[in-house]
Order: C-alpha cells, then structure tokens, then sequence
C-alpha cells in the first residue's frame, strides 16, 4: 500500500508540479560534492533521519534536505540577514539592508570559526554546499523551485559558509527597548517611576547614570535596530513582528533524575517559545547519524547541527537566561563638526563604511554605515549634537545564535558538556542535561559583560564619553551550574534563578516567575514521573498570576449590571486557561487590555502611564504587589484606590468581550477570542485559525496580540525524552515540518499540536524504517 506521500507524490508528478520539499520516494539523485552515498529516510511525520558514512557528508546532506523542505525560510533569513533583500525585492528595502548591514560580524573569521570549536568551519562549510546542492539540483528540474520564488521572481541564491556565522540580528536582544522605555518614563515622572515598568532580581533600584539626561532619548531612537532585527515583509504578504518575540521570548525545560521516574531513567523536557504566527515554524526536527555522531532533535534551520536533542547518550535542552547583552550609548557631537563625537576629553572620529546595496531594477545605491567605538550608529539627532549607538555582544567572536551547540554535541558525560558550553557566546542559555549514566544538570552560559562605572548597571542608556565600559566579559564558568540538584530535579522558564549573594549578576529583568513555580509544584507532586508526565506539565494552563489576582475581586460587588455579571463571572475562575473557559476569556481581556492600563494611569502621571501601558509585556508581578500592599503603591486608603481600578476596569472587558462573544457569558469561550494563525509570508496558504488556550503566564505559553487574539508567542516545538530508552521519546514541530505549500508535511501537524499531541521522536534506524514515509538515497554525481 503506498504511503500518503507516495500517492500525494504520484498525484503532483502527474501534474508536473512535485514539490520540493518531497523530492521523490524511492528516489536515488545524483549530486555534485558528496564522497559516498548517503540514506534519507522520512518518517510519516516529515522528520528527516540522515544516515552518512562520515561527518562531512552528513552535514552536507544536512544543509541539502533542510533547503528540500525550508529553502524559501533559508532564502529570506540569509538575505535580511546579509542586506540583501533589496537586490531581488527592489528599492523600498535599501532602509532595510542598511540596517542589517551595521549588525553583520566584522571581525576576526578566524577567532570566529576557533570559537565554535574544531568542527565549526567543516560543518557550516559542507551545510552551505549542501543547500548549493539542492539549489543546484533545482536548477536541473526548475517545476519544483518553491512556489514563493517564481511569485516574486527570482531564483534562490548560493550560500558561503561565513553567511551561517555573519548574520547576528536573529539573536534575543530584549534588553534595549526596556532601556528607552525606562529613560522615557524617567524623563516624564522622575527617576522613581522607573519601579513602575519591570521588578528587578536581585533587589535594585535603577539609577540614572551621571551625564545622562534621559529626555535627550528619542521615542523612535531604536527605529533602525527594530528595521535590522525585524522580519521581512514581502509585497501583499504578513510579517512576525520581531520586537514583540524579542520582548515575550521564553521556553520551559525540565530534567527530572531517575530517582523521580517510573522508570529509573532520567526525564528531560523542553519547549521553547517562539513566533508562532509565521510559517514555517522556528525550529526544524531532524535526525543526523555518522560513525562516532547520532544526533536527534531540533535546531534552527540555518545552522548545522543540532541544538536541542540527544546524542545517544546525553539529553539537552534550553531556555532563554537573559543575559544583559546589549546597551545603548547617547554621544555629544561636536557642534561644528558632526562626524566627531567626545570621547575622555577630546573628540573622536566616527568610522564610517560605505556599501553598495545592489537594487532590482536599479543602480546599487551607496549606503554609508557609521560606527563609534561601541557599536553601529542607528541614530543621530541633528538639532540636539546627539548620536546613538548600538553596543552588543554580537560583535564578538562566537555569538551567531546557538551555533556553540556544535561544541556540546558529542559530550558523553556533565564534565564534558560542562566544558563544552565555555565558549557559548549568544543568546544568553539555560542548558538544562541528563544523561543514560543517571545524571542531570544545568549549565548557564553566555557572554555576560563586566560593566566599569559608577550606576552602571545596563538599566538606562549611558553615556559615550569613556564613563561606562566594558572590560571584558565574565568566564562562563563564573555562572552558577548545577550537577545532580539534591531535589531531584531541575527546571528553567527564564525566571530569576542566581542564588542569594551571588557576585556576578548577569541581569535585572527576568521572566516572570509563575510558569517555573507552577512546573516545580506539578514535578513536585509525581515521584514517579514517566514522559507523559512531562507531556500533562507542557499542556498545563494554570495561571498562577490568576491565582493571586482573583481573590482581590471576588471581594468586590456592584450595582452596575455588567460589573455585577463580570464579578460573578470571575467569582468562580479557577484560573485555568482552557480554551473552553467562559471566565478565561473575560479574565484575558481585562489583565491585557485595561487592568494594567488602568493601573498605569492611576498610578502615573499621563505621558509616564503611557509609555508604561504600551509596554508589550506588562509585568503583573507589580500589579499583585500593589494589590497586596496598596497603602504604600496607591497611597493612603490605598485598598479603596485598588477597589475602585478594578471595578472601573472590569465593566470595560465585560463589555468588550460580550461585543465579540454574544450577551451571553455562559457561550462564551477563551477560545472563542484567542485562536493561532500560521500565517505565510506572501499572504496564501495559511494554517488555521484554531482556537487556542492558555496565557503567558501559564506553562502551555499563549502571548496573543490584544486587538485580534492572534497567538503572537507560542511552543510550537516541544520534546519529551526517556532518556536512554530514546524511542519513548515524543515531540511535535507545528505546523509542519516543511515550508513548502505544496508539500503533505505543510500543515499535517497543526491539528496534533493544537490538541496537545506529540509523535515518536525516533532515533532507531528499525524504527524509522517501520514507520518510513519516503526513502531518498543521495549519490555523488
């Protein structure tokens, strides 16, 4: 009986229009690079198993298969990346190409490749020549080139291996917009309204640094670094909206040891919380097996490798540590001469780079790019005698996003990953390990800067003038690792997570602390965990900012009717987030869309409220404080202030949500508002919508945009691994595993994953063959 790819495949040859993504079952192709040959086998949920006769043409096939399914996503993420976008797309993206290009790495290449360690250069190299490959082999059957390409009119382009390091700006970089809003509000109501925007761990208050004066900040100061870090809009299509992920950027992962599972074998879980509005998604699932290396997981399709998986023998998985990477630095001009800023009692020179931008259609356009000392330029106010630039970690040797995974993949005990994640640059990671020998473990790692000055802390911008600097970066080594936990287990979801005293504190501005206490109480209360455990914990959809806000309005009453139906409403929340809940969805949208707000205004005055209520990621952590000590947030008779806000508020939502719902509250679902839509970069074919459950606060993540309900954030890869007993393992990688339209492994998971469902994450070659789907075998030409 022939697979459904089989049949889909026959259908579409018929047709003459065989996707690229299946290029063929049962196929031997012929390609220029390979040594020996090499077996694809794709399993029935479109995961490629690649199996080689050594390192350099697995990676090769790699690069091959991941552009098979993704070169469109490939495409475009080299060309944003690169400052390309305008030679194929036309001139309205020259701003564009400019900005990425004041990110690109520029130094060393040989420090740089040194810093992923030895097998680095080999295998971004041999990953490179593979997508060549495949776009090589597109050359000879052009009816399978991805349908995007021949909308817009041009051809996919050739790889070098330096684009895989070059590109920076699809790291996390979070920090700086919390910088400028902090100035913002500082400059509007005081330095103390600064307590208003984020709580700080360990206990801080911001400063403003000397020399500074935070209304010299500009709203739209960080306009061209949003340009440089954002997604691509295409003609008629949609974009992810950066900045936005950047802000809300999380993941949960857990490793519970064998003295906690059913089993006896440790138990590690991760999903990591990515755009889930763009398609394909963020992460690509594969398996990669050559003598002496047998990875399966995930990664980002760009890299080589994979980032968060096993080996055979060691588990590993990750969550964003938000390290303080980046800081933004405010200069004097010399007034008589703009191309010299001041610098320890002199002036200094801007360095400036010009580049050709080639355009469709059109001359190249010259573009000159600026930079001081600290980084790119990305804004100068002419009036003012003010320049503003960008200082990142980025511009160091090894901070191409988790491309120092490459460093950690053949560890085969704690030790050696331990030594391995040295050299991690960027992000900054919580790597949480467990292993077949029974251990587990956490490894924190990335390049965390010393800071020199007085009130330098990395909280508001800082002046060029010498004051503030960093002297070189903190060992890795320095950050607190954890083997073998005396409570069995270890989890991570981005929360503040140094330990009392400790010297070197990499922030102030964490995640929330909600998802990691509701993971710590579910592990907590199941000694005898097993991979469905794990599984149950990742579906959860308990707030535990809903626990604690609750209790404040059920206190409450009033004559108004719609106050009087939302009170009762919420009376009996049990604040579960479930995408059937009636009260969830009244809940949602008064935290997100007039709660905090309302809380701004009440507490602010206007222009400081308002920056502060446009925050993307309100922080409810101070909402629950106020609410639990309002004497000394709202002043005295501080719980009548507190009353009253809640009560103004609620009556808001209640009506919001009954425009949308109907009049009747008991029809109405969290569902019913909050849906996930995957939506393509040219507008057509989409995924979804379906209805979604669940909050940012809650373990199954769910940061929706709150003028559409459409999930902005969301896991859209997940993984359970029975670590040793590795086919046990499960996954799920929405909405597909392939990028190309045409293809069965589209959309195939979208219905699985929005019912909390998850596949074998196969590592066994008699598995994979049981449950095979298409067999390519790559031959050299």
């Amino acid at each position: 009986m022939r697979s459904r790819t089989a049949v889909a495949m026959l259908v579409l040859l018929l047709l003459g229009t065989a996707p690229a993504a299946a290029t063929g079952t049962g196929a031997t192709i012929a390609v220029d690079g390979l040594a020996r040959p090499v077996d694809l086998l794709v399993d029935e949920w479109g995961v490629p198993h690649v199996y080689a006769a050594d390192t350099r043409d697995l990676f090769f096939a790699q690069g091959f298969t991941v552009a098979r399914d993704r070169l469109f996503q490939l495409d475009t993420w080299r060309r944003r990346g690169l400052g390309l976008l305008s030679e194929v797309l036309g001139p309205s993206y020259v701003e564009q190409d400019r900005a990425a290009r004041l990110f690109l790495y520029r130094g060393d290449m040989q420090a740089e490749w040194a810093s992923y360690g030895p097998e680095a250069k080999l295998a971004a190299t041999r990953f490179a020549e593979g997508i060549n490959g495949y776009i090589d082999w597109l050359g000879k059957h052009p009816e399978s080139v991805p349908p995007e390409f021949r909308t817009l009119g041009y051809q996919p382009a050739h790889w070098r291996p330096e684009d895989v390091v070059r590109i920076r700006t699809h790291a996390i970089g979070e920090n700086l917009m919390w910088e400028v809003a902090r100035a913002r509000m500082v400059c509007a109501a005081g330095e103390g309204a600064s307590r208003y925007l984020r709580s700080l761990h360990p206990d801080h208050e911001a400063k403003v640094p000397a020399g500074l004066d935070p209304c010299s900040v500009p709203a739209d100061v960080l306009s061209v670094y949003d340009k440089a870090t954002a997604a691509v809009t295409f003609p008629k299509g949609v974009t992810t909206t950066k900045d936005i992920a950047d802000a809300t950027s999380g993941s949960n992962s857990w490793a519970v040891g064998p003295g906690r599972t059913a089993t006896g074998r440790p138990i590690l879980a991760n999903d990591p919380h990515r755009g889930a509005d763009a398609l394909p998604s963020g992460r690509y699932v594969a398996q990669l097996s050559a003598p002496g290396l047998n990875l399966t997981g995930a990664g980002e399709p760009w890299n080589p490798g994979i980032a968060i998986g096993h080996n055979g023998t060691v588990a590993f998985g990750l969550t964003n540590l938000p390290i303080d990477q980046t800081d933004l630095y405010v200069y004097d001009l010399d007034p008589a001469d703009h191309s010299r800023y001041r610098y320890r009692g002199g002036w200094e020179p801007i360095t400036k780079v010009t580049e050709a931008i080639p355009v469709h259609g059109a001359a190249a356009v010259q573009q000159e790019l600026d930079f001081t000392r600290h980084g790119p330029i990305v804004k100068i106010d002419e009036k003012a005698h003010k320049a503003f630039a960008v200082r990142t970690a980025w511009t160091e040797p090894g901070s191409s996003a988790y491309l120092g995974s490459l460093n950690y993949q053949r560890a085969q005990n704690f030790g050696q990953f331990s030594a391995s994640m040295q050299k991690w640059g960027a992000p900054g990671s919580n790597l949480v390990y467990a292993d077949k020998h029974g251990d587990i473990g956490y490894v924190p790692a990335g390049l965390t800067p010393r800071r020199t000055g007085t009130d330098y802390d990395g909280l508001l911008p800082v002046p060029g003038d010498g004051r503030y600097e960093w002297d070189g970066f903190h060992a890795n080594s320095e950050l607190p690792a954890q083997h073998n936990p005396p409570e069995g287990f270890f989890a991570s979801a981005n929360d503040f997570n140094l330990p009392p005293g400790y010297p070197v504190v990499s922030n102030y501005e964490w995640q929330l602390p909600y998802r990691k206490q509701r993971i710590d109480e579910l592990i907590r209360s199941e000694p005898q965990a097993s991979v469905d455990d794990s599984l149950a914990i990742q579906r959860d959809e308990k707030s535990l900012v809903a626990t604690q806000l609750l209790p404040f309005v059920r206190a409450l009453s009033s004559s108004d009717p719609d106050t009087a139906k939302a009170l009762e409403l919420l009376r009996g929340y049990d604040g579960v987030a479930s995408v059937d809940s009636a009260p969830a969805a009244l809940y949602e949208t008064w935290i997100m869309k007039y709660l905090h707000s309302g809380w701004a205004h009440t507490l602010l005055p206007a222009d400081a409220a308002d920056v502060l209520s446009q925050t993307i990621n309100p922080d409810f952590s101070l909402v629950i404080d106020s609410f639990t000590d309002p004497d000394a947030w709202f002043g005295t008779g501080g719980a009548a202030a507190r009353d009253k806000l809640i009560l103004d508020t609620l009556p808001l939502a209640f009506r919001d949500v009954a425009g949308k719902l109907g009049e009747d509250p008991a029809k109405w679902r969290w569902g019913g508002l909050q849906y996930a839509q995957f939506d393509h970069p040219l507008g057509s074919p989409n995924v979804g919508p379906t209805p979604m459950g669940g909050d940012y606060a809650t373990i199954h993540p769910s940061f929706f945009h709150p003028l559409t309900y459409q999930q902005i954030i969301g896991a859209t890869f997940k993984m359970a691994l029975d670590v040793g007993n590795w086919d046990a393992s499960r996954a799920i990688n929405a909405p597909g595993q392939s990028g190309d339209p045409r293809s069965p492994h589209y959309r195939d998971l979208n219905d699985l994953w929005a019912a909390g469902g998850s596949f074998p994450l196969l590592s066994s070659r008699s598995e994979v063959e049981h449950h095979l789907d298409t067999r390519i075998r790559l031959v050299p030409r």
